[in-house]
């Protein structure tokens, strides 16, 4: 299951703060999918996962926001 969050709009720490709270209510191995446009979202988003132990699976451009694919760790 893939739950998405935007975050556009939204400056740093917000987006890793929105996906940290999302990826709490869901099940381990599950993933979110962020859209984000702060520049800052490039290195925070890496370094939460890696922090946190979730897995980035996926990264890319829609648009003018940047796509983080994180699968919930189990």
């Amino acid at each position: 299951m893939t739950e998405e969050l935007d975050a556009t709009g939204l400056l740093c720490p917000l987006p890793v703060l929105k996906l940290r709270k999302r990826l709490q209510g869901v099940a381990a191995g599950d993933c979110v999918r962020l859209l984000a446009d702060d520049p800052a979202a490039i290195v925070d988003v890496p370094h939460f996962c890696a922090e946190s132990g979730h897995q980035l699976v996926e990264t890319g451009d829609q648009g003018t926001a940047q796509v983080y694919l994180v699968r919930k760790a189990g």
